[in-house]
């Protein structure tokens, strides 16, 4: 699909990682809806791209369905927002699951069904999942995270086979550790020497590349850590005994400790 001329609906796009999307997004010529919680993030941001904000929290399950009617056309719809959820599910309370899944999975589903009715419609368009490496493989500590980004894949893949008849393409995006911005960076986890990361222009440039090319999936990782993925999803017992003894659940732990409080 070409970007130049589209307009484009970007969830989370007041983030590190959202802001680079929206960047990459209007260097490709697209027009931007960008969304987001924070207003005094979102509205400059527009203002520099030539898009519009729209201040919205999908934690509110009354969202999603607004946000589309004020969007109006959306020709591309970019899935970025997300909650941290790493940790022990004993650590979480019943209504921080329930924001975990509207935000991560309920949401993404809502919008997505509102969006490719329109471009069924048209013949035209293109879904974007931004997910996480945890939606392929399993860890220590993230249960409901992992259950929100597997969910999200499932989705994604099945929604691909029956929107492909009618000219609108689904893709997903599979960060590993992306430095500089996002949950991973927020959280200030040490990873181990031998794990790299990625930035969150690679993020935006495969996200691009997935809509026009459209591509089902994209890692977007080094070589070690897709590796890994591919592992886990064959052989999610040896993934995780592997995981054990490189000291996975300390990066997990990490993880959560450090977003405990944003979730």
């Amino acid at each position: 699909m070409d970007l130049r001329g589209a307009n484009v609906l970007l969830t989370g796009a007041t983030g590190g990682i959202g802001q680079a999307l929206a960047r990459a997004l209007a260097g490709r010529g697209a027009r931007l809806v960008l969304t987001g919680r924070r207003a005094d993030v979102l509205e400059p941001l527009a203002e520099r791209l030539g898009g519009r904000a729209i201040a919205a929290d999908l934690a509110d399950r009354a969202t999603a369905e607004s946000l589309l009617d004020e969007a109006g056309r959306v020709d591309v719809l970019v899935a970025n927002a997300a909650l941290p959820a790493s940790g022990l599910l004993s650590e979480y309370s019943i209504g921080e699951i329930d924001r975990a899944l509207d935000v991560n999975l309920r949401a993404p589903i809502v919008m997505a069904k509102l969006a490719a009715a329109q471009m069924a419609d048209r013949g035209r368009g293109h879904l974007v999942f931004v997910s996480s490496l945890s939606g392929k493989t399993a860890s220590g500590h993230a249960s409901l995270y992992n259950a929100t980004k597997f969910g999200m894949r499932g989705f994604a893949l099945a929604l691909r086979e029956d929107l492909r008849p009618h000219g609108v393409g689904v893709s997903t995006v599979f960060p590993g550790f992306i430095r500089d911005a996002g949950m991973f960076a927020e959280a200030g986890v040490t990873l181990p020497r031998g794990v790299g990361t990625r930035s969150p222009r690679d993020v935006a440039r495969a996200t691009v590349r997935a809509v026009e090319r459209d591509i089902a999936e994209i890692d977007v990782a080094p070589l070690g850590l897709r590796i890994g993925a591919r592992i886990g999803g064959v052989a999610p017992v040896l993934s995780a005994a592997v995981q054990r003894r490189a000291g996975g659940h300390r990066i997990s732990q990490g993880l959560a400790d450090g977003q405990r409080g944003k979730r």
